[in-house]
């Protein structure tokens, strides 16, 4: 099989109604019968169903897709599907077409399980067909899945690229990319990157026009991304550009400026982080929003120095785990004067983040996928691959790692 290509689709056997035992007309005399043009020879069973079930999975076949089962009849109707888990019984869920004609499931197969299916149909004059098929889908050891961000009918900030983490190394960068496709109705031209060999990300060259939609459509079912591992999502996905807000923090006066939609609507007194460990600078996308969460420094590299169970309103800059966050036990004459932090940027709050605080202001008036963009920090640049942030890469660069 070329690499890129599709899952050959084996034919599907529909062999419902076979023809039983025609009688044959003889007269009394046996071998006598003088053939006078009013019939002899053999008839048609006038009992055989004309309705004929096909179900797209072959009986017996070990790597059916775990998307698009279905069953069809032709010459008739669908009176009774039954989809069960082989191993335990389980119903599987499906829909029947109103006009009779098909069944699906309503949820997405899961890999490497097998399933029986049981199907019931008449024809016009009601005369029974039945069709029953084993079959088991693709395994997770010879396929891929991706997961992405941002989720199906969400609305994120004009920063949120589309991205997608591979659970294998993808070896076929161009027939991955080539089944993913992803458009904006503000007419931006949309190119993807690769990081690595297991994430794809994909952003216009300059940020989301507000108000915009954005249409991924993904069709990597059957698509050969590494030697013998095969894609099985085929779905779409659209979400919505929202307002423009990109928020400002400049390290040297320890003040962050929030404008939204090209206008100054706040300036937030923070501290950033501490001269031994100071913020990045850089485009930072907000990947994730946390009422309340727990920092252990030990998780980042900093051994025990500190541990604090309940940050509120926190939000996700980077992987490595630069945050925007709540900060209520540093000193409120720290924020606008000087950096304490390892290296997040802390606002001020209170403890259970209930109170009107700058903190609370600015995470209940957050998207994910908003931008945060540090300067003046005698730290370097984030990588553009250390969260969402992409953005830090030159558009010339961002369009060399595309493989389409």
């Amino acid at each position: 099989m070329s690499r890129g290509t599709r899952i050959p689709r084996r034919a599907v056997a529909a062999a419902a109604g076979l023809l039983v035992g025609a009688l044959a007309l003889t007269a009394c005399g046996g071998g006598t019968e003088k053939n006078d043009g009013k019939g002899g020879g053999a008839a048609a069973d006038t009992n055989a169903s004309g309705a004929k079930i096909a179900v797209s999975a072959k009986d017996g076949s070990t790597d059916a897709s775990i998307n698009d089962t279905t069953v069809k009849v032709t010459g008739g109707k669908l009176t009774k599907v039954v989809m069960t888990v082989a191993a335990t019984g389980a119903a599987v869920p499906g829909t029947l077409a109103a006009d009779g004609l098909s069944w699906k499931p309503d949820e997405r197969l899961e890999r490497g399980t097998q399933y029986r299916i049981a199907a019931d149909a008449a024809d016009g004059k009601g005369r029974p067909a039945t069709e029953n098929v084993s079959f088991t889908t693709v395994s997770p050891a010879n396929s891929f899945i991706g997961t992405y961000t941002p989720d199906h009918g969400t609305t994120v900030g004009v920063g949120m690229p589309v991205s997608f983490k591979f659970d294998k190394a993808i070896s076929d960068k161009k027939a991955v990319q080539s089944h993913i496709t992803v458009s904006s109705s503000s007419g931006q031209q949309v190119v993807g990157h690769w990081f690595g060999d297991q994430r794809l990300d994909f952003r216009p060259q300059e940020y989301w026009k507000s108000g915009s939609q954005v249409t991924m459509k993904i069709d990597l079912d059957g698509v050969e991304g590494a030697n013998g591992v095969f894609g099985v999502q085929s779905k779409t996905v659209t979400f919505t550009i929202g307002r423009s807000q990109v928020s400002t923090v400049d390290v040297k006066t320890q003040t962050m400026t929030v404008v939204r939609d090209g206008s100054t609507v706040k300036t937030i007194p923070v501290s950033t982080g501490s001269a031994e460990n100071p913020t990045y600078n850089g485009q930072m996308v907000i990947s994730e929003k946390f009422t309340q969460t727990h920092m252990d420094g030990s998780t980042v590299g900093f051994g025990g120095e500190y541990d604090i169970p309940d940050v509120p309103h926190a939000m996700r800059l980077s992987t490595s785990g630069t945050f925007l966050h709540g900060n209520y036990w540093g000193s409120p004459s720290v924020f606008g004067s000087v950096g304490t932090s390892h290296g997040c940027v802390g606002l001020r709050d209170v403890r259970g983040g209930k109170g009107d605080t700058p903190a609370k202001w600015f995470y209940d008036n957050s998207l994910t996928g908003d931008l945060v963009i540090v300067k003046g920090s005698p730290d370097k640049t984030i990588a553009p691959d250390n969260g969402l942030n992409g953005w830090n890469m030159d558009w010339s660069e961002w369009q060399a790692g595309s493989a389409a």
